[in-house]
């Protein structure tokens, strides 16, 4: 039975609506909470492996078959990325359970983090567009909920922004959605490939294409970035280390499905403004972590150049390269949560947040400052860490389609990041201490256990990656090769 397929989404959703009732009983819900995304992560390892058995696994709900009803659909791309979330929540969790504080876990904390999961896994499986829409709803009240709990004033200031941003986005999601409805009569992602490649791709459904890039580069940070580093910044650690693994992936997983299955005629255009856009992004998000001295926001802008990194994949369009950019994703979602962790421990042991105001932490707390060195080695993509085997990739598809300019820009925004993350750790990290023994904060276990485990499978990705190899290889290859996923979705139902 399929029905497996809805479980990473269903156990969230279910999750938080029971935890609703236990906010009085914080060891109840943290014990719950915990188990349900194991639970997850276990259900998602099983998807996974069918996949490989079995081919790509689909759901249809009421018995409608496609293009109909609606339906929820696991391959390997989508499949790996639930994984992946399902894990960092698992161990974000963890670190919730030390750092958050009893008034938020009163306060539906834990609830909130399950229904934003649940959107983002559903957001990753569901095989129609308007239930992607939906997903992405459930994902965005989520988070206006979470980027606001606690109340500071500049949360409050930055969550009008980002609310702003994404009901403007999804209001242009919803138009997209009716005009190409209005054109195509489906919103089955498969049948809409199957129609647009019956119709062509003429200036009307390519200028559809384009609002959708608009909507999906507002939530993937994508050149339309200015909300970004404000928004990522005010909310709790943990709440910014969730929202910078998992919220900009959710975007650049739509731009990837949406740019492979269904808008893949008119590359010149199409694929030509998102290799432009990633540029653009990775300049802009270099130049925005060198500009600022505020542990945050140079945080905030290495996940700015991440976004435009692999989005360069998207516009190479090779399996190699597809490759490079799965690779990416997956060590991305992992080492930027780590990376946030860290600099919010930081701030925490040290009550500051300008780089030039620390020194010396290192010598106070020697197992944070390795574990922020290890970090950024990763981002940078030095071997055997998880980020080296999906630069290779990348870069061998731009030789191969004779992409240099973002080849070049890719590889020198890899300059920036080492550079932005080398100037946190000579300043903060090296030198002589700040801290005496009197003012020395502990280090709580609970906060360093998560980080410890982030850099283990930051490392085990980068040592093992020919274990991933032949999931990265059917994801790559479903993405080059639209009719694999349109064969079993629709399986003759055309």
């Amino acid at each position: 039975m399929n029905n497996i397929i809805v479980m990473p989404m269903i156990i969230p959703l279910l999750t938080g609506i029971i935890l609703i009732f236990l906010r009085s009983y914080t060891k109840t819900q943290r014990v719950f909470s915990i188990l349900s995304s194991i639970a997850t992560v276990v259900v998602s390892l099983v998807i996974l492996n069918r996949i490989q058995h079995e081919g790509i696994l689909r759901l249809d709900f009421g018995g409608w078959l496609p293009p109909y009803g609606i339906l929820f659909v696991a391959d390997s791309f989508s499949t790996l990325l639930v994984v992946t979330t399902s894990i960092v929540t698992s161990i974000l969790l963890i670190y919730a359970f030390s750092s958050i504080g009893k008034q938020h876990e009163h306060m539906f904390f834990y609830p909130f983090i399950f229904f934003l999961v649940a959107g983002v896994n559903g957001s990753f499986l569901t095989g129609d567009l308007f239930n992607m829409f939906v997903c992405f709803e459930v994902m965005l009240l989520s988070s206006y909920v979470l980027i606001t709990m606690g109340g500071r004033k500049i949360q409050l200031v930055e969550s009008i922004k980002y609310v702003t941003i994404n009901v403007l986005s999804s209001w242009f999601f919803l138009i997209g959605i009716a005009y190409l409805y209005g054109t195509v009569g489906t919103l089955n992602m498969a049948h809409l490939s199957v129609r647009v490649a019956e119709v062509g791709q003429g200036p009307l459904l390519t200028v559809i294409s384009l609002m959708f890039l608009i909507v999906f580069s507002l939530k993937a940070g994508l050149l339309l970035y200015f909300w970004l580093p404000g928004s990522y910044s005010a909310p709790p650690t943990v709440v910014a280390a969730l929202f910078g693994a998992l919220l900009t992936k959710v975007g650049i997983y739509a731009m990837f499905r949406i740019f492979t299955l269904i808008f893949y005629h008119e590359t010149v255009i199409t694929h030509t403004v998102i290799g432009i856009m990633a540029i653009l992004t990775m300049i802009g998000g270099s130049i925005g972590a060198l500009a600022h001295n505020d542990i945050r926001q140079i945080v905030s802008y290495n996940v700015v150049i991440a976004v435009g990194f692999i989005l360069a994949g998207l516009a190479i369009s090779s399996e190699v390269a597809f490759q490079g950019a799965i690779y990416y994703l997956i060590h991305d979602m992992i080492v930027k949560a780590l990376l946030f962790l860290i600099a919010g421990t930081m701030i925490y042991l040290t009550g500051k947040a300008k780089i030039q105001e620390m020194s010396g932490l290192i010598r106070n707390y020697p197992m944070l400052g390795w574990l922020f060195f290890i970090t950024m080695l990763s981002l940078t993509g030095i071997p055997p860490l998880s980020g080296f085997i999906s630069k290779v990739y990348l870069g061998q598809g731009a030789i191969e389609t004779g992409s240099y300019l973002l080849l070049a820009v890719a590889f020198i925004s890899g300059i920036f990041v080492l550079y932005s993350l080398l100037r946190i750790f000579l300043n903060s990290f090296w030198g002589e201490t700040i801290i005496s023994e009197d003012d020395d904060v502990p280090l709580k276990k609970g906060m360093l256990v998560p980080c410890v485990l982030f850099a283990i499978m930051t490392v085990a990705i980068g040592v093992g990656a020919e274990g991933l190899a032949p999931y990265v290889s059917d994801a790559a290859r479903t993405l080059m090769n639209p009719e694999i996923y349109i064969d079993a979705v629709l399986q003759g139902n055309r």
